[in-house]
Formats: C-alpha cells, structure tokens, sequence
C-alpha cells in the first residue's frame, strides 16, 4: 500500500492552482470538472508519477472550521521536502510569499513556513 493523493483544502482552487503551480513550480496533472469544481491534483516536478496533491475546495463548514483553527494556530496544513531550504526561501522571498517563519535550525532539520495565500501554512523542511 502507498500514498498516491493527499487533499489540501483551499478556499479558491484557481488562485491555489495558480500559486502551486506558477509559484512554487509543482506540475498541474489532474484539472477535471467534477460539477461546482474541479478535481485539481499537483505533483512535484521531480516525481510526476508520485503523490498527487489534491487542491480540495474547503466548502464544507467543517473543513474551512479546520483549515481557519490550523492557520490561527501557526500550525502548517502539510510539509514539503527541499534539498536546499535558503535557495527555496529566497527564490520563494522574491516571488513575493510571505513567510511567518524564516529558515530554522532544529537539529538534523532546517524548517520554514509561508502562507500559500489559500488559507493554509505551508512548512518546508531540509533534512
């Protein structure tokens, strides 16, 4: 058994498939009309045949409850790997992401965190 797809809510699926795709430079793989939206899945440029990201409309009250607590919180809704955390962070920086937390050392991990403008917080890691 593996992972193949994992929902991130998000409360404009354009602007998220823009940002994930333009901004961060993730591959669009899936744009399918499912009635009111869209089964938007992204997928890292390295991997195209790995985990697929699905870009979820938070339009349930339970999932905008969860997506706004988390944010509130400062708690990141997923984790990205990066080989070089700073090259990310400046490239992201200049692209005009926000970030809440610039890279940090914790251990063997440097962590970052931005906001993917879509109502969640992001966290990339260096191991």
């Amino acid at each position: 058994m593996k992972i193949i797809v994992t929902s991130l809510f998000v409360q404009d699926q354009d602007q998220a498939l823009k940002f994930y795709t333009e901004t961060l430079g993730f591959v669009k793989k899936h744009d399918v009309p499912t009635g009111k939206f869209r089964w938007i899945a992204v997928v890292s440029p390295e991997d195209q045949d790995g985990t697929e990201l699905l870009l979820e409309p938070n339009e349930h009250p339970a999932a905008k409850e969860y997506q706004k607590k988390l944010a509130a919180d400062g708690i990141p809704a997923t984790m990205f790997g990066v080989a070089d955390i700073q090259a990310e962070y400046n490239r992201l920086s200049e692209s005009g992401v926000k970030f809440t937390m610039k890279p940090t050392s914790m251990g063997e991990f440097t962590i970052a965190v931005f906001d993917d403008t879509c109502g969640n917080l992001i966290q990339m890691i260096q191991r």
